[in-house]
């Protein structure tokens, strides 16, 4: 069979993993990588020997496109994909109102170019997604506390070093139990830069905005990044009239490399849809993995 051709749009952290995760699956070829005009002549030495452009056209044939733009950007950027007839897949991470409305706006352009994308396939929302929706299949009635961290939000520190007058930030989500949060923000600011409207402009933005959120000046950011992250997932609810039944799912990894992994099982998956946009829980879960069905089933069931 011939292997999925894979592009990677955006080359940052996440970036970096996913080509390493389609590199290291056996279904998969990387038919190169998309960066901005201006950053395809000054590309890392792990790219050497990879094609990479400015325009997902000049890559030839491409099934699918791992999006690792920034979550404000994907919409833009899908769809633009999808409209080519390219199949996408991303991590956009902004629960809520506007994953819907990114949800209409891709299944609306897959049907009309017959394409497909898989959005919000990070780990949280992600594959987090799919284990909620497990349990509350194992017990429908009840609490679930989603408790992030501590560790660095990747998607939260784009966003500080967004903001004007910052040259560099770290997001450490730190939990406090019960899924309410304190966001950590270590800034290094540009010379001259005001501190006090710095943390004004990040503290009013709509990713820190519902959270207890300190910002902190920094001299070096890059002193302190570490890309470990986390998870604990509690869930204590009642199956049939059985009460008190309690879950815990608990996970501790480096973040770029589980949210890349999870995309490349998502450009597998992606492609057994038909045209559209779906979530991580509409997707049977086998979908996701390479091999022989029935084998796997066999295996796993």
């Amino acid at each position: 069979m011939s292997k999925i051709r894979v592009a990677v749009v955006s080359y940052g952290n996440i970036g970096k993993f996913s080509v390493e995760a389609i590199q290291a699956a056996p279904d998969m070829e990387l038919a190169g990588v998309v960066r901005r005009a201006g950053s395809t002549g000054n590309n890392p030495p792990e790219l050497a020997n990879v094609k990479v452009v400015s325009d997902i056209s000049d890559l030839g044939k491409v099934d699918v496109a791992v999006l690792c733009s920034p979550t404000r950007s994907i919409p833009q950027v899908a769809k633009a994909i999808m409209e080519k007839g390219i199949c996408t897949v991303d991590s956009f991470d902004i629960h809520g109102e506007e994953m819907w409305k990114l949800r209409s706006l891709l299944d609306e352009t897959g049907k009309k170019h017959n394409s497909k994308a898989i959005i919000s396939a990070g780990w949280d929302p992600g594959s987090d997604s799919v284990v909620r929706t497990l349990l509350l299949a194992m017990a429908p009635k009840g609490l679930t506390y989603t408790n992030f961290g501590p560790g660095m939000s990747m998607g939260h520190s784009v966003v500080a070093k967004g903001k004007d007058g910052v040259k560099d930030a770290l997001s450490m989500t730190i939990p406090t139990g019960t899924g309410i949060h304190r966001r950590m923000v270590y800034v290094e600011l540009e010379e001259g830069a005001n501190a006090e409207k710095v943390a004004k402009d990040i503290k009013a933005d709509s990713y820190f905005c519902n959270d207890e959120t300190h910002v902190i000046p920094v001299p070096s950011v890059d002193d302190l990044k570490d890309m470990g992250h986390g998870v604990l997932l509690e869930h204590k609810g009642v199956s049939g009239k059985s009460q008190n039944q309690l879950f815990e799912f608990h996970m501790r990894i480096n973040n770029p490399a589980l949210t890349s992994q999870i995309l490349i099982s998502c450009a597998r998956a992606v492609l057994k849809q038909q045209p559209g946009a779906y979530t991580m829980p509409e997707i049977a879960p086998i979908d996701y993995l390479y091999g022989d069905k029935e084998a796997l089933l066999k295996k796993l069931v």
